[in-house]
């Protein structure tokens, strides 16, 4: 089968799909992934296809104000929806839909009949469980939550409004609104599977029917793949560091992050590796008990640490949970905050450190506690246990087989 997965927004939106991609590869598939260029690296490590999307990831990853935010993705969606179907192309027998490209897909599947699948890294329908990740972490009774959840969805619809018409002229299509499609694919019970833990989420009660949770998809890493000596050498040097890192996010703050890092590094009394990521941190050449490090491996890295630091990104979470390690969550926007309230709720998090209130200070305590008081770490180890337990490719690959 030629299969498709589209995906676009940040590093994280992407990774996971490269080893979900792989493994329908090894299973005999051609896989393709259509997502933007700038993870044109990500996608050939695994094997797999590159169709280029034309949107190009926004520069804005330390963005917190919502109203800017949202004029940056409605910028992003713009540019997403201008050659989609080019980049998913016609040679397609199944087509694997993320959260951010769905909107596109459903109105490419009504014009040439092909399947597609939902394959989601966030639970976006409402349910009374909990609010919708993007709005915040406070309850608003269950009723409540529904109705964030559906308010939620029609602000994604009106950020796809523009971009549809104009997919749908292009397709020959007649005039449909994105919410109208949404709700068609609703009804029919689309089916979604969900790339995250029940650990961390479990399947709520009040979802409809065709609403799967299959477990992590984790990135494809080579079965080769090693640390670099030099971080071997840091490693072994000495007790367990902590990892302080922010992904993709912070971008032009690495300065101020990397002194504020090293200071509560040092006040706690530990040793810390700073990965670099898009903020840019490093610490000074003559820091013997703090290294800077870039991408590598969570998978390998991880389980050697004492404890995480990072911005609450779905895959980080998952990944520091995996490895039965401790965190420290500085969420800086989006769904990060409901990551991040997860990972305290299951206690293996202490309560989050919001971006813009994050101080040497408030650092160093948080690292202190969750290094020295055990009940963090076997918090983490509970999870770690039942996500083990889990094979979220392989619930995948089942449910396609049935396609």
């Amino acid at each position: 089968m030629r299969i498709t997965i589209a995906t676009a927004g940040s590093r994280g939106d992407v990774a996971p799909y490269t080893g979900l991609g792989a493994a329908l590869r090894h299973a005999g598939h051609e896989v393709a992934v259509a997502t933007t260029g700038a993870y044109a690296p990500l996608v050939r490590e695994a094997g797999l296809e590159l169709r280029d999307l034309p949107a190009v990831p926004r520069a804005d990853q330390g963005v917190t104000d919502r109203r800017e935010l949202m004029r940056s993705a409605a910028a992003f969606i713009t540019e997403l929806g201008q050659g989609f179907t080019d980049a998913v192309g016609n040679d397609t027998d199944l087509l694997l839909l993320s959260a951010t490209t769905a909107p596109f897909g459903w109105h490419l599947t009504e014009a040439t009949g092909l399947p597609s699948l939902g394959v989601y890294l966030q639970p976006t329908t409402p349910t009374g469980a909990f609010p919708p990740p993007v709005t915040g972490t406070r309850s608003l009774s269950r009723p409540g939550n529904r109705l964030a959840g559906r308010l939620a969805l029609r602000i994604t619809d009106r950020l796809y409004a523009q971009a549809v018409v104009r997919l749908r002229e292009r397709l020959g299509l007649p005039p449909l609104t994105a919410s109208a499609m949404r709700r068609r694919q609703e009804e029919a019970d689309w089916p979604i599977l969900h790339g995250f833990s029940t650990a961390l989420v479990p399947r709520p009660t009040d979802w409809r029917p065709g609403l799967q949770i299959a477990g992590t998809w984790w990135p494809h890493h080579t079965p080769t793949a090693q640390l670099p000596a030099t971080l071997e050498d840091f490693l072994a040097a000495g007790p367990r560091p902590v990892l302080i890192g922010f992904g993709s996010m912070a971008a032009g703050d690495g300065e101020r992050l990397s002194e504020l890092a090293v200071r509560a590094l040092r006040r706690a009394g530990l040793r810390g590796i700073l990965q670099s990521g898009r903020a840019g941190l490093v610490a000074d050449a003559d820091c013997d008990d703090v290294l800077t490090i870039g991408d590598v491996p969570h998978a390998l890295l991880f389980p050697r640490l004492a404890a995480v630091v990072h911005h609450a990104g779905a895959g980080t979470s998952a990944a520091a949970l995996r490895a039965g390690v401790p965190a420290v969550t500085v969420p800086v926007t989006a769904d990060q905050p409901f990551w991040a309230a997860r990972l305290a709720a299951l206690g293996a998090a202490p309560d989050p450190i919001p971006f813009r209130s994050l101080t040497a200070e408030r650092l160093a305590d948080a690292l202190s506690r969750v290094v020295r008081q055990l009940s963090y770490a076997r918090a983490a180890e509970t999870a770690a246990r039942h996500m083990a337990t889990e094979d979220g490719v392989g619930r995948a690959l089942e449910r396609i087989q049935l396609l």
